[in-house]
């Protein structure tokens, strides 16, 4: 995927750099928390964490899970991540979060007129470059994936409710990434929904894609 960091106008290296560091120190804290306590989902931490900023009392097992994963320190690297996101894009720290979906949603749209006059940002050109051998091997292993994945019987699908609100939107959708393992299309994530468009939930998935929280296949399929 392309990444609106490292491509956003006039970001100087030092503030991607500081973007890539704590995206590091967050992937590193989450796998290591899980490797050291097996049953700890990522699903779970999170809902720990919108507790933690609600303010609401935890039950005993979001105790449990607080302990585990560690949670006041995964927020205090989010903190951080957003505030270096929001250096790197030279946005002011105090945006709502409907201001900042309106902005991201804002720059997917730039970066898809770019596209199509044939600009595209890659976020790391020696993998996406379509002549580096690399990236083939990358394309075989994911189509073996999906190959596989449709072998299975599918199992039933059952569907939630489309949220109203944009930030639900985005949290919904990531959730059923985070419980399914194999790639899903938009037209896949939409169907476990009521009522949700794909359109919509393309035009979603691509923000999120931007903000590094899914990733994008080769073959158009994304993945938590």
């Amino acid at each position: 995927y392309r990444s609106p960091i490292d491509s956003t106008r006039g970001c100087n290296p030092s503030r991607s750099t500081r973007v890539r560091e704590l995206g590091e120190q967050l992937d590193a804290h989450r796998t290591r928390q899980q490797a050291a306590h097996p049953t700890l989902s990522m699903t779970g931490m999170y809902n720990v964490l919108d507790k933690l900023r609600s303010g609401e009392p935890l039950t005993t097992q979001e105790r449990t899970i607080h302990e585990q994963g560690l949670v006041i320190v995964l927020e205090q690297i989010h903190d951080d991540l957003d505030r270096a996101v929001f250096d790197a894009y030279r946005w002011p720290h105090d945006l709502s979060d409907e201001e900042i979906l309106e902005r991201l949603v804002d720059l997917n749209h730039e970066r898809a007129e770019e596209e199509s006059r044939g600009l595209i940002r890659w976020l790391r050109p020696e993998f996406q470059n379509p002549q580096d051998a690399r990236r083939l091997d990358l394309q075989a292993d994911e189509a073996e994936e999906v190959k596989a994945a449709t072998k299975k019987k599918p199992a039933k699908i059952e569907k939630r409710l489309w949220p109203k609100t944009l930030p639900e939107r985005f949290q919904s959708l990531r959730a059923v990434l985070d419980q399914t393992p194999a790639p899903l299309t938009a037209a896949d994530l939409a169907k476990h929904f009521t009522r949700a468009r794909k359109e919509d939930v393309e035009e979603l998935l691509a923000v999120l894609a931007t903000l590094g929280h899914v990733r994008v296949t080769d073959q158009g399929r994304y993945v938590a």
